[in-house]
């Protein structure tokens, strides 16, 4: 065999993982059916400014281990995530705090204030157990807050009711009576320094890269190319969908060039209602703190149902796909020299941090 690993996937994961096997002086190979490399966290560079081709992707963490690696690629800078809320003609700070109690509410002015106002409107959900989102979504924070700022977005973000949406889907909800317009509460955060794609690219340095390579065009050939595969492709494809297809919700992007500075003053604008069909606007150059390019791009995020060929961002956490990726996994782990990782091989919602932290705990275990 010509290789320790062959990585099927040149995104987060598995750049992580073909790093750290580097390291220890195994051969690794990765390879990858898109064009580039960095999976979705890519960034390309459009007039000078920095563009998140697959969506705005903001690092935070609290384990330092996973920042001072990120780190020792690339300096990060203090990008803090504060997005605003537009509902119709109001603009809200996110997420929930007191900037935002005193917006909706005149007569709000201190943390007192607040709690008074939403525990009297969580009145109306007084001993009733929610049964789907909506009654949920009152439950924890009242009526006025869900209408403006989770209704609109999320029916759009699932394209179904909030009434016809389980309940689970909000656990929670982050209500902050203090005046932090942070979104995360992880001591780190920031964004590279030059972008994602560099980031990725200082991590890879050294390892052979193979991209337009499909695993699946050459499957058997693959699999005696190495000792061992690191797998982070769609959990279902791999295994030819034989029990079924797990769902996923996609997005479509429509990215705008404008000749002006500064289009809207926040690197995301939610738009929480439904006079729009997006979902939030994204203005790329905010991100890296640029005030001075002539130019801006900004990106209009539209979620759409998934369909073959689309691009899976984010899965479907109902009963069925839960059981069915289950059933996936236990085939998963009948595969001796295959280890899945990553969002789409684990059919997991993943923060970045989280994907960096799993590959750690695989190769500590491997190595």
């Amino acid at each position: 065999m010509k290789y320790d690993y062959l990585i099927v996937g040149a995104g987060l994961f598995g750049a992580t993982f073909a790093n750290l096997a580097k390291k220890k002086g195994n051969k690794v190979l990765v390879i990858d059916k898109r064009d580039h490399i960095a999976g979705n966290i890519y960034t390309e560079n459009i007039e000078g400014i920095n563009v998140h081709k697959y969506g705005a992707h903001i690092f935070h963490t609290d384990y330092k281990d996973v920042w001072d690696y990120v780190n020792s690629f690339s300096e990060f800078n203090r990008y803090t995530n504060s997005p605003i809320a537009r509902f119709n003609d109001e603009i809200y700070n996110l997420p929930f705090n007191m900037n935002t109690f005193s917006k909706i509410w005149s007569d709000v002015f201190t943390p007192e204030d607040a709690k008074i106002k939403i525990e009297e409107e969580k009145k109306e959900m007084q001993d009733i157990t929610p049964n789907n989102l909506e009654e949920q979504a009152i439950s924890l924070v009242g009526r006025t807050i869900y209408e403006k700022l989770i209704k609109g977005y999320t029916e759009k973000q699932w394209n179904r009711k909030c009434k016809e949406l389980p309940s689970f889907i909000i656990k929670r909800l982050p209500v902050r009576f203090t005046y932090d317009n942070n979104y995360f509460n992880d001591k780190y955060q920031g964004i590279p320094i030059g972008g994602y794609t560099k980031l990725v690219e200082k991590m890879l340095n050294g390892i052979e890269i193979r991209l337009n390579t499909n695993f699946f065009d050459n499957i058997e050939e693959y699999k005696t190319m190495a000792k061992k595969i690191i797998y982070t492709g769609p959990l279902d494809e791999y295994f030819n969908y034989s029990l079924g297809k797990l769902e996923w919700r996609s997005l479509r992007f429509e990215n705008q060039i404008l000749n002006e500075v500064n289009y809207q003053g926040n690197a995301v604008v939610n738009y929480t209602g439904h006079e729009v069909e997006y979902t939030r606007v994204i203005e790329h150059k905010h991100f890296e703190f640029d005030t001075t390019s002539p130019k801006t791009v900004i990106t209009y995020e539209f979620p759409i149902d998934f369909e073959d060929g689309m691009e899976k961002y984010y899965t479907i956490n109902d009963d069925k796909n839960n059981e069915l990726a289950e059933k996936y996994r236990e085939l998963s782990k009948k595969e001796e020299n295959v280890i899945f990782g990553g969002r789409l091989a684990e059919y997991k919602y993943y923060d970045m941090d989280d994907v960096i932290k799993s590959a750690f705990e695989i190769t500590k275990n491997l190595f």
